[in-house]
């Protein structure tokens, strides 16, 4: 892709140079013919400069006075010279407009490709204020993700950042599909209304039953709805926003702790969990034994064991398949963590 991007560079320098070179050769031509006019037949400048387009773009119209055969040789010249930097310029700018566009249907093909390369990968539907913020945390933990979203200014201003996108609407399969939904690991539903999430849900579902689906939901009655459709979890955005607000009035301390962790500008440190599965290194083995509690910058906070959460585990406690441990640390140092778990 680097390769391609240069090339094109150089192609569009040469380009705009022959741009420029194009006008600057028809302003001199133009000004020769007005000034040869003038001298020559002592024309007025509107007369002069009416017979030099005339005779440029070769119309086919009467001169303006009879010319005498100085003027005639000059027309001659001026319509060889005059019609080779009109064709010059024409055929440049058109090559400019081609460029444009092979560089469009590269830049495309080239992301279409990286995408379909994806594996594991989420998928970001809807990039309005919620989807802007899933994106920032995506790039900051460098998890591989893809986003979809309809308008041209919000896909391009994101290919400009890096992002790769798909344009579309997120509910039609297709769009679905050309952003590797079969090998995607989750989705999220932040599209403007709780119907279209709604329905993204199931869309996404019916390409791949395994996603993990976490939607957005404006209304309370929509979160028993979307959970029925498939979603894996549902953030409510009021209640997310009234939590908040009660937060900062009644414990503005870990709030701000939270802040600083979550909105640190190198994403350092985040809370992670990690699934203990059958093969994973740490089953049947105690915290202690598991080596998690000696990991430097990383705090084990809570162990889930079924549906309950065990606060400050003690160094006893035996990690068994299908338990989450939750942790807390540096982000580096958490995914050399994970690579270890599987």
């Amino acid at each position: 892709m680097q390769i391609n991007q240069a090339i094109f560079a150089i192609i569009h320098s040469m380009i705009l140079k022959r741009l420029r070179l194009a006008f600057l050769l028809l302003v001199f031509v133009f000004l020769c013919g007005v000034s040869g006019y003038m001298l020559i037949e002592k024309w007025g400048f509107l007369d002069s400069l009416y017979m030099t387009v005339i005779t440029i773009a070769s119309v086919g119209y009467m001169e303006v006075h009879a010319l005498t055969p100085a003027g005639r040789l000059f027309t001659i010249f001026l319509i060889i010279f005059g019609m080779g930097v009109l064709l010059f310029g024409i055929s440049t700018f058109t090559a400019f407009l081609v460029e444009g566009e092979l560089h469009e249907i590269l830049r495309r093909r080239t992301m279409e490709k990286r995408i379909a390369k994806l594996k594991g990968h989420y998928i970001v539907c809807g990039i309005g204020g919620v989807g802007r913020h899933i994106i920032e945390e995506l790039m900051k933990t460098e998890r591989p993700f893809a986003a979809i979203d309809k308008d041209e200014e919000v896909c391009i201003g994101l290919i400009h950042t890096g992002v790769l996108v798909v344009k579309g609407d997120a509910t039609n399969s297709a769009v679905l599909k050309a952003a590797n939904a079969e090998q995607a690991k989750g989705v999220f539903c932040s599209l403007h209304t709780d119907a279209d999430n709604l329905f993204l849900i199931l869309t996404a579902k019916e390409i791949n039953p395994g996603l993990k689906v976490i939607a957005k939901a404006e209304e309370g009655e929509s979160e028993h709805k979307m959970r029925k459709a498939g979603a894996d979890g549902v953030v409510l955005t009021e209640f997310i926003g009234g939590l908040r607000m009660a937060s900062e009035m009644v414990r503005p301390e870990a709030v701000t702790f939270l802040d600083k962790m979550l909105k640190s500008p190198n994403g350092a440190y985040r809370v992670e969990d990690i699934i203990v599965h059958k093969d994973s290194p740490f089953r049947d083995k105690t915290l202690k034994a598991s080596g998690l509690l000696d990991k430097q910058g990383v705090t084990v906070a809570a162990v889930r064991k079924g549906e309950t959460y065990i606060f400050s585990p003690s160094n006893d406690e035996v990690l068994v398949n299908g338990d989450a441990v939750i942790l807390i640390g540096n982000i580096e140092r958490i995914r050399a963590i994970k690579e270890i778990a599987g």
